[in-house]
This record gives C-alpha cells, structure tokens and sequence, in this order.
C-alpha cells in the first residue's frame, strides 16, 4: 500500500539528522582530543619527574661518604642552599650494601633509610643483589599506606671500588593533581564544546539543505498543467546546481512526453475513429438502403478495405510499442545489405514507373554487415516508400550502398519537396506529421520511427540532410560485419554484387 504523502517528521528530517551526526562525531573527536591531552601531558610530568630524579640521584653522590660499614652525609651546616638541598634528599632515600640491606649511618645514628621510604616497602635484599650484580637501573611507582604514589629511581654507586645500591624518590601527588585538574576542567567544558558544536550543525545544515526544500517546494507545484515550471540554479555550481540541473532536465523530459502522450493518444483515436466510422457508414448504407447483391457486396468490400487500414494502423502501433519496450528480439546474422537493397528496389521499381520517377541504385564493394533481416528490409522499405510519397513525378531516388574502411554506408535520395528545417528534428517522433503535408500524402505518421529504432538497434548512425523544394538525403551508417571465410559460391556471388550498378529508367 502506497504510503501518503505529507512532510516529514520533525525528527526523521534531514537536517535533524545531520546535526545529531556531527554532535556524535564531535563528541568522538573532543573526548579523543582529550585522552589525547591527558596522555601527552602525564607524559610530560613524568618525563620531568625522571630529569628531576636524575639529577637528585647524581647530586647525592656528591653529599655522602661510605666508609667500610657505614654512610656519612656532610655538608655545610652554615649554607643554607645546601641544608636545604639535603635536607630536600634526605626526604626519601635508601642506601644498601653488596648484602642487600640497609647500611648504618656514621656514629650510631641509624641507618640509612628514611622514614617515608619505610612507609614505601624496601626493596629485598635478593632484588638489590640483582642489581648490583647487573649494574642495573631501577624505575618503579610505589604507593604509601595513604595512597599517595612515588617515583622511585634506583641504581648502583661506587665508592673505593666497592658498590652500593642507591635509592631515592619523588612523590607525584602534584602530578596526579595536575592531571585531575585538567581532566576535571576539560570533562565541564565538554557540554559546551558539544552544544556549540550542535548549534552550528543545526546552522550549517539548515544553510545546506534549504536548497533541497526549495526543489521539494518547487516539485510539489508541479502537475501535468504546469511541467514548463523550472527551478533557477543557484549560480555555485555545486552538488546542489547539479541537483537542480538534473531535475530541471528530468521535468523537460516529462513535459517532452506528456505532450507526446497528449499527441499520441489524439492522432490514435482520430486514427482509429476514422475507419471505425467509415466501416459503420458502409454497414449502415448497406442494411438501410441496399437492395441488390451487387450493392450488399460494393459497401462489404468497401468495409473491409477500412477493416485492413484499421488493421495495419494497430499492428504497427503494437509493433512500434513492443520495439520500444525492447519485447522485440533481433536475430542478427551476417547480411549482405547490397543485396538486400538491389532486391527491394526492384521491388518498388514498379511503384516508382506509375509514379513516373527515376529510381536508380548502386552498390559498390562488399557491404556485410550484422543485422536482423526483417528489420533492416522493414528500414529500407519505409524509407523508399517516403521517397516514393514525397517526390513528384519527373523526380529520382537514388539509393546507393558503400563500404568506408569499416563502415557500410546505406543512402536514399530524393529530388522531392524536401523537410523544413524547424520540422527535421522532430520527423522521427511516432505519428507526427510534417506540417504542410497533403492528406493524401500523409500516412500513420510511424515510418521513420521504426527506422530511428531500427538503426539504434543495430548500433548504427542516422542522419538527415533535407532542403524545402530540393529533396531529402537519408544517410545510415553500420559497422562492417568480421569477414569470415565463405564458399566459393559466395564469394563468386559477393563479387558479382561488388561490382553491379542497376539503372532503371522512369
């Protein structure tokens, strides 16, 4: 069931829809930015906690002495830049020997391990033999009994050739706060990125779509009444133009067929309802007023003549219609379309001496070509029958066959009374009529459509040279057939049609 037409729902519309799509690819992209952020810059922190670690661990060195069993610090009591750098080192370090534990500090003072690095878990004495053994590095995060996360940077030192594992660290709460702090801020700007984003979406969308609903609006004005109505292009020569352009082209096609149809459907009934008439006015006359068998049989014969008009009339419309519709199937074979054409014109060549005209043809060189027989002898037919129709008498037809490198070439000329030019365009639409023609000239008007159909079923060219009062020239052009090895019999056949010129005279 057809579904009804109406506008569409505010929410299935394509604008809607357009916005909601760049609100969800922005978001995407502003959450992706801000990982990405979050990650560059805790990494960056990091970085400079290891520069900061770096340096404190290599600044130790220079403020301890170990001597055999025990770690001294010295420093300059009475500078405070030192007290204070000490002081700052002493925070969290651990200093072990070769046996994996803490060394004591000089003069019973302890050992040397801090107090928040306690908090922090040593290392055990096997792992502090590996690195000693390895003159390894240690870099390793460890969290208090608060939770609050540590940089640890461990390694190997020597003093009077002997080693030491050194240890120190670096809270990194600043760190963790920054990175909250930007997370935080960035998660509040969020909506707002996104609702701005959704505000130019829904703008932009509605600046690129209203275009669309102008076309919309314009086709919805458009009705059989009015197919000359067209939509004026926007000058940008976008997708939009294109739009606009094709639909333009598509109303001008319709307006093209409706008037055709309009056409079509006219000269149908008039076609139709002329021998209708004409066979019910000879019944009439004879059931009415006949009163001999002569006179039943005269209107009887007279009736039949209209019935085979009638009968020719809708055999070619259903004929033409079945070309069209491509029902009809082409059973090509290879054709000798000199031949072909020598038959036919001997075949109108008595037509041609009533109406006292010259017909003459010639075929010069072998003319094979793909084709359907029926087809190609109904084109041929049809044009030497308008030639016959439209060249007075004392006129000539001159039908010649050629072949141009790999082209045959198929011409019917008249010295008849020629086709305006305003009307050349239009002589092969079904059923018209060059105005100016003589009733008794005209015929169904469907001729030279079979032939335009004929010729582009055959993948062929057709054009018309035409002079009002000087004749007409029709002009088909084929593919040459593939030459293929024939009989000697053909061949002798082909040869003798190669070189034949027929003149017939009037």
């Amino acid at each position: 069931m057809a579904r009804p037409s109406g506008k569409t729902s505010f929410l299935r519309g394509l604008r809607v829809r357009l916005t909601i799509v760049n609100a969800l690819v922005m978001t995407g992209l502003l959450v992706a930015l801000g990982l990405f952020f979050h990650n560059s810059l805790q990494q960056i922190l990091d970085q400079q906690t290891r520069e900061v670690l770096e340096e404190e661990w290599s600044a130790v060195k220079s403020y301890i002495t170990i001597y055999r069993n025990a770690v001294d610090w010295q420093w300059d009591p009475d500078d405070p830049d030192e007290t204070a750098a000490v002081q700052r080192l002493q925070e969290i370090y651990f200093i072990a020997g070769v046996n994996g534990r803490a060394m004591p500090l000089e003069n019973n003072k302890g050992f040397a391990v801090s107090a928040t690095y306690q908090t922090l878990g040593l290392q055990s004495p096997e792992e502090i033999k590996r690195i000693i053994a390895s003159k390894g590095q240690l870099w390793e995060v460890r969290t208090d009994p608060d939770g609050e996360p540590f940089q640890i940077r461990g390694g190997v030192i020597i003093d009077d050739d002997r080693p030491f594992f050194l240890a120190i660290g670096r809270s990194l709460a600043t760190n963790r706060q920054t990175l909250n702090e930007f997370t935080r801020n960035y998660v509040r700007l969020l909506p707002l990125l996104v609702l701005s984003s959704i505000l130019v979406g829904w703008f932009v969308a509605g600046r690129g779509i209203s275009p669309v609903h102008e076309l919309a609006q314009a086709a919805e004005r458009i009705s059989g009444t009015n197919l000359s109505l067209r939509i004026p292009p926007r000058g940008s020569g976008d997708e939009l133009d294109n739009l606009i352009n094709t639909f333009n082209n598509m109303v001008e096609r319709l307006e093209r067929s409706f008037l055709m149809t309009r056409q079509f459907s006219t000269d149908v009934s008039h076609e139709l309802r002329t021998p209708l008439t004409a066979i019910r006015g000879q019944i009439e006359v004879a059931l009415f007023t006949a009163d001999t068998k002569e006179q039943y049989r005269e209107a009887m014969l007279n009736a039949l003549e209209d019935v085979e008009r009638l009968s020719q009339t809708v055999r070619a419309m259903l004929l033409l219609s079945q070309a069209e519709s491509g029902q009809l199937l082409l059973q090509k074979s290879r054709l000798d379309l000199g031949a072909e054409v020598t038959d036919l014109v001997e075949q109108f060549q008595l037509p041609a001496d009533e109406a006292r005209l010259e017909m003459r043809h010639e075929v010069i060189g072998p003319a094979w070509i793909l084709a359907d027989r029926v087809q190609i002898g109904r084109m041929i037919s049809n044009l030497l029958t308008n030639a016959l129709k439209y060249t007075p008498a004392g006129g000539k037809v001159m039908v010649r066959v050629l072949c141009v490198e790999d082209r045959v070439v198929f011409e019917v000329e008249d010295t008849g009374v020629g086709i305006a030019a305003e009307f050349l365009p239009h002589i092969f639409d079904r059923f018209y009529r060059v105005p100016g023609s003589s009733k008794e000239k005209q015929g169904l008007g469907l001729g030279l459509s079979f032939v335009a159909w004929i010729v582009k079923a055959h993948d062929g060219t057709l054009d018309v040279d035409s002079r009002k009062g000087e004749g007409t020239r029709f002009r088909i052009t084929f593919a040459a057939a593939p030459a293929v090895e024939a009989p000697p019999s053909e061949v002798s056949a082909s040869a003798d049609s190669a070189t034949r010129a027929a003149v017939h005279p009037r």
